[in-house]
């Protein structure tokens, strides 16, 4: 079975300096039917002005990851970790016990364009950790690269959840199988473009709960990129 979570349906919230477009409920927005999926709780695409961000602020208890798609995002934390995150680079802070970061678009002059996604962690209690690693064009090209995982294995960051992330380049025309291990679910993520999946079409900002489907038949119809979520 596949649910569409069209992109027109998510919250949205135009800030002035943020545009803000939630696929499940968080914080002013709520939707009863869109708690999250599995341990997946937020998926937020955020678009910020030049110069602009998020002042320092705090969390816990969460697996935070951030995919940058256009720009560079500058990132401090508690945890005495300063770097700027690109497109093709994964941030996986674990908030734990307690994490206090702040993040602000790097560029004077360029929008940023970014996806944060938060996942329940395994357990509460964690100590509070960070890991950021690149996936270059190439490796994600065509494939599901894999960028997160419990074990860390294929280079990916080590996500402290019960989730996978892939993510994928599709050029127009390219087709891509996945198959989906038995007993798991999955999300897709859009990011860009414009793809079909088991023949339903998904537009950009869309997303699509997957379950009790043997395997994923990706048909892109334009230039796209995605992101897959395996999950519990």
């Amino acid at each position: 079975m596949i649910r569409v979570r069209e992109a027109a349906r998510r919250g949205h919230f135009d800030h002035g300096w943020l545009e803000a477009f939630h696929t499940f409920s968080f914080g002013d927005y709520v939707d009863a039917d869109a708690m999250g999926f599995s341990n997946l709780r937020v998926l937020n695409e955020d678009f910020v002005q030049p110069g602009r961000g998020f002042p320092e602020h705090g969390h816990r208890d969460m697996e935070i990851l951030t995919w940058v798609l256009e720009g560079a995002l500058e990132h401090r934390d508690s945890m005495g970790n300063g770097a700027v995150l690109r497109p093709g680079e994964t941030q996986r802070m674990t908030a734990g016990t307690g994490v206090r970061h702040s993040e602000f678009n790097a560029s004077r002059s360029e929008p940023l364009h970014l996806l944060q996604i938060w996942i329940l962690p395994r357990a509460r209690g964690l100590a509070p950790g960070y890991e950021q690693k690149a996936f270059p064009e190439a490796e994600r090209r065509g494939r599901l690269r894999l960028l997160a995982s419990p074990d860390g294995r294929e280079g990916s960051v080590t996500l402290f959840a019960d989730a996978s992330v892939r993510g994928a380049l599709l050029d127009a025309g390219a087709r891509l199988d996945h198959d989906l291990p038995p007993g798991r679910r999955a999300w897709l993520q859009i990011a860009r473009g414009e793809l079909t999946l088991n023949g339903t079409r998904l537009l950009a900002g869309d997303g699509a709960a997957v379950e009790g489907e043997r395997g994923l038949a990706l048909h892109a119809a334009s230039p796209s990129e995605l992101l897959l979520f395996e999950l519990p």
